[in-house]
């Protein structure tokens, strides 16, 4: 199975491709990074960036499932929380729009799956993946590392 995980972000979108075999177990990286998104756009344009990079992504690496991370917003910030709504739905439409199936999982979730805490930082994170993965070195860019993450948990989990 190839699972294709995204950390939503407006600023940086991380995204992190694995294989993984039957048993749910990670095998390896297909393709990892972070779509940088252009601060100084109107919304629009910084999500239609957002869909062209993942779309694009998507067509090269053909996942199975596409696995997108829930977003928590605190209440006070609520005009954060409907941007974010709308970055989620444009990742959501680029999978649906190459026949990927999609899925979500709740950052607790994936930090559980992934370090066995619920509550683990970003550092623990980072240094997980890096084990999980096999990884030479480890992921400098917190969102690459959670997408990935993202991807570990849902290929455990052997969602949907």
């Amino acid at each position: 199975m190839r699972v294709l995980g995204i950390d939503p972000g407006l600023r940086y979108t991380g995204f992190g491709c694995i294989d993984a075999d039957a048993g749910g177990q990670a095998t390896g990286v297909v393709e990892a990074g972070v779509i940088r998104v252009p601060q100084r756009k109107p919304l629009g344009e910084r999500l239609a960036h957002i869909h062209e990079g993942l779309s694009r992504i998507m067509a090269e690496t053909k996942p199975d499932l596409v696995v997108v991370e829930q977003v928590f917003v605190h209440r006070d910030r609520a005009q954060t929380a409907m941007q974010m709504g709308h970055a989620r739905g444009v990742m959501l439409l680029a999978a649906a729009q190459h026949n990927i199936e999609t899925s979500e999982l709740s950052p607790a979730e994936i930090k559980q799956a992934v370090t066995g805490n619920g509550r683990a930082t970003k550092e623990q994170i980072q240094h997980a993946v890096t084990a999980l993965l096999n990884l030479r070195v480890v992921p400098d860019q917190p969102d690459m590392a959670d997408a990935l993450a993202i991807a570990i948990a849902a290929a455990a989990r052997r969602l949907p």
